[in-house]
């Protein structure tokens, strides 16, 4: 497999876009997940970032990466020696909503910009948003709202749904359950990191559910699929794209074919921007890349867009200009809601197998123009 050259624990100074307004060298510290049963969902997140910087083709951003290894505790330390040492202007990166609830109240009460490719937690779109802090993915909610929205299409009247216990799975449920519009045949928190759900299994197999939505992201889905294939449960799994993309594929192996998920993005999805962005990661990384990687590649798009008319060091300038959010997605349509949070049209896709390779095509719309609702809290 090639790769770039960032790695964790590592800087270096790479590519920004062709025309900055920036002067001189910005310093984006990325915060992510690179070790663990967590480190593919980051090893995503960076490596569509850095591509989208590499494509670019100047010089004009510093990237520091380094590896939080899931540890809240961990990516706290790194967030201040990444403002106090490296005198970071931005800060991204961060995979799982508890370490961004540790990370970015902090962060941007000191006057930097957080810009999230991935984690968006009720809170921060909500109550505590903050001029500072965007979100270049989704708000936890949506992709699970579009879930249960799909559910009642599929006709499913008895789900039994499951998400790991902190801030993302809370919302997980809480999104799925604001559009379903059937019964709950059981609904269970468990543990993050989990890789036995032998308990979990039997409990939905006794539940009487006609089918089963799950939130498990990276290593704890896998774990979750491989069991669920072996214990002959056969209930129909409706999901978000969180636990069926290509990060953890290629490890479920046929245990995910036909699996029906939500996402705002996909491979197939048709735009120029999409198609280039996927030619250009399967060159660079030979592999399909995953949403994950789309989510770090728009998100260093939106930065690049707002360095081209603003320079970072006028605050207010440089908020305005990601908020016009001025660049060519690989979703296609994009734009922040008040809270600076995505309007986006969110999919549901199937997993298929194409040429040996498991991988997602759209087949329906969930949503279009969708925005969460957490908003309504929010005072900017």
């Amino acid at each position: 497999m090639k790769t770039l050259r960032t790695t964790a624990l590592a800087a270096l100074t790479v590519g920004a876009m062709v025309s900055t307004a920036q002067a001189e060298t910005v310093t984006v510290g990325m915060i992510t997940t690179l070790s663990g049963g967590g480190a593919g969902l980051g090893v995503d997140v960076r490596d569509g970032f850095q591509l989208a910087l590499e494509m670019a083709g100047e010089h004009s951003i510093r990237l520091v990466v380094e590896d939080d290894a899931q540890r809240p505790e961990l990516a706290v330390q790194i967030a201040e020696r990444m403002i106090q040492s490296e005198r970071a202007d931005i800060l991204t990166g961060i995979i799982w909503s508890n370490l961004a609830m540790a990370v970015v109240p902090s962060t941007v009460a000191q006057d930097i910009f957080y810009i999230s490719p991935n984690a968006g937690p009720s809170a921060l779109a909500g109550a505590n948003c903050h001029p500072n802090y965007f979100n270049a993915a989704w708000q936890n909610d949506m992709l699970h709202e579009a879930a249960g929205q799909h559910a009642n299409v599929l006709g499913y009247e008895n789900t039994f749904i499951m998400a790991p216990n902190y801030p993302a799975g809370t919302d997980a449920l809480t999104g799925f359950k604001r559009y379903y519009e059937g019964e709950l045949a059981g609904e269970l928190f468990t543990q993050v990191g989990q890789t036995d759900y032998a308990a979990e299994i039997a409990e939905i197999r006794a539940s009487g559910a006609d089918s089963v939505f799950i939130f498990l992201p990276g290593g704890m889905g896998i774990s979750f699929m491989r069991q669920y294939e072996q214990s002959g449960v056969d209930l129909p799994i409706v999901s978000a794209g969180f636990s069926f993309d290509q990060d953890v594929l290629p490890a479920m192996g046929s245990a995910a074919l036909g699996v029906i998920n939500t996402s705002q993005w996909s491979p197939d999805l048709d735009n120029a921007a999409n198609e280039a962005f996927v030619s250009a990661f399967q060159q660079a990384y030979d592999r399909l890349p995953s949403l994950y990687a789309s989510q770090g590649f728009d998100t260093a798009n939106l930065i690049l867009s707002a360095l081209s008319s603003a320079d970072i060091s006028d605050s207010d300038a440089f908020r305005d200009a990601l908020r016009a959010a001025d660049f060519a997605s690989v979703r296609g349509d994009f734009s922040f809601a008040s809270n600076h949070h995505p309007v986006q049209t969110v999919y549901v896709r199937e997993v298929v197998e194409v040429d040996g390779v498991l991988t997602n095509r759209i087949i329906g719309t969930a949503f279009e123009e969708h925005r969460d609702v957490h908003g309504e809290n929010c005072n900017m």
